[in-house]
């Protein structure tokens, strides 16, 4: 097992973010790190001080939109969704994933 389990997501967490978006409704930050939690039964933890600057930089590109609504538990925050062009950069990135890990398997 390895030792920095921060490096697992280094250059993924676009792709998990937007493939987590395109499966639902609208979802807050942290309804989006439990999904990717749940999803990867507790192998991919997302940090906070990584999915909110990722969040803003994917919602100023175009590839999420967001609006301020009341969470669950009575609180409020910021709902994203998934837009047109969150869509292609999604098939995108989901193209190069699979490129990457055949690439990797081939060499294991």
């Amino acid at each position: 097992m390895r030792d920095n389990k921060k490096d697992q997501l280094q250059g993924t967490l676009d792709l998990l973010v937007l493939r987590t978006l395109s499966t639902g409704g609208p979802m807050h930050g942290y309804a989006i790190t439990e999904r990717v939690l749940q999803v990867s039964r507790d192998v991919l933890r997302i940090e906070a001080g990584s999915l909110y600057p990722a969040l803003h930089r994917m919602e100023e590109s175009g590839w999420v939109r967001s609006e301020w609504d009341v969470s669950d538990n009575n609180r409020r925050a910021r709902f994203y969704t998934l837009t047109t062009a969150g869509r292609k950069r999604l098939a995108e990135e989901e193209e190069h994933w699979l490129r990457l890990a055949d690439a990797v398997g081939r060499v294991l």
